[in-house]
């Protein structure tokens, strides 16, 4: 995989090496018309990299499809999800996802969570 950064307006800002893993960050509305980018620069990394951090700082909304897309790869990789914001907090409570998805404070902090 190779470092990327993002000038447009897609939903994947960024994406570089970190510690034991790989952090893609992401920003803005995802759902069914926005996510592809998004799974792919993941799946990549997941098929890649041992520990995949999901920079979920910048994402303004997430709906079911992004949900759904991330327990996909939860069970497919060690994906950590950094400083959800409020709305991505609350989808994760109410679908008790929070229980099964490994939430982080920021990016750091997911990188230096134990396996």
């Amino acid at each position: 995989m190779r470092e990327t950064e993002a000038h447009d307006a897609g939903v994947v800002a960024k994406s570089y090496p970190a510690g034991p893993g790989w952090v893609v960050e992401a920003r803005g509305e995802l759902d069914q018309d926005t996510l592809a980018p998004l799974e792919d620069a993941l799946t990549e990394a997941a098929g890649a990299h041992p520990v995949v951090v999901l920079d979920a700082a910048a994402i303004t909304f997430g709906d079911s499809s992004f949900l759904n897309m991330l327990l996909r790869l939860h069970r497919t990789t060690t994906l950590r999800v950094a400083a959800p914001g409020d709305q991505l907090t609350r989808l994760f409570q109410l679908t008790g996802a929070d229980t099964v998805l490994s939430l982080h404070a920021d990016v750091r902090d997911a990188l230096a969570a134990p396996a």
